[in-house]
């Protein structure tokens, strides 16, 4: 297992024993888990972000944690939370992270899933010019959801 996916699962069961929010101490966590704290600052911030349904805040100073909370939200407004957080390009790796994470917290069906994944995938775009394509991308992916809600 890589260090990245151990610190993740770390947070992750810390986040379920305390019922969706969690403190860490940087510093404490790296110690225990036998890594640099950029580390844990690395995988915060590319898997615990607000598109992926989580609120991070840090306090700095001697006493300092980074507090991350699980949105929870009915389904549909968690929807639009997500259409609301893409913006105006969305690019492969995102959008399958996205995709993912909705298929895996049950807001959008495995076949919607699949749907959504087909039209999004590299292979629909090559005949729109490179610098479109993320725009494109965003586009369908957003308006795929709405029509989940």
């Amino acid at each position: 297992m890589r260090l990245s996916d151990l610190i993740s699962q770390t947070i992750l069961q810390m986040l379920e024993e305390s019922h969706g929010e969690t403190e860490i101490k940087r510093n404490e966590l790296a110690g225990e888990l036998g890594c640099v704290p950029s580390q844990i600052n690395y995988v915060i911030q590319s898997r615990f972000t607000p598109e992926q349904g989580y609120i991070v805040e840090s306090k700095r100073g001697g006493g300092g944690y980074i507090k991350i909370t699980k949105i929870r939200l009915d389904r549909s407004s968690a929807l639009m939370h997500i259409i609301n957080s893409i913006g105006n390009e969305l690019n492969t790796n995102t959008a399958r992270i996205l995709l993912n994470n909705l298929a895996l917290e049950d807001l959008i069906s495995k076949e919607a899933a699949n749907l959504i994944g087909a039209a999004i995938n590299d292979n629909c775009y090559q005949d729109i010019p490179p610098i479109l394509r993320n725009k494109v991308r965003a586009a369908v992916f957003k308006q795929m959801l709405v029509s989940c809600i």
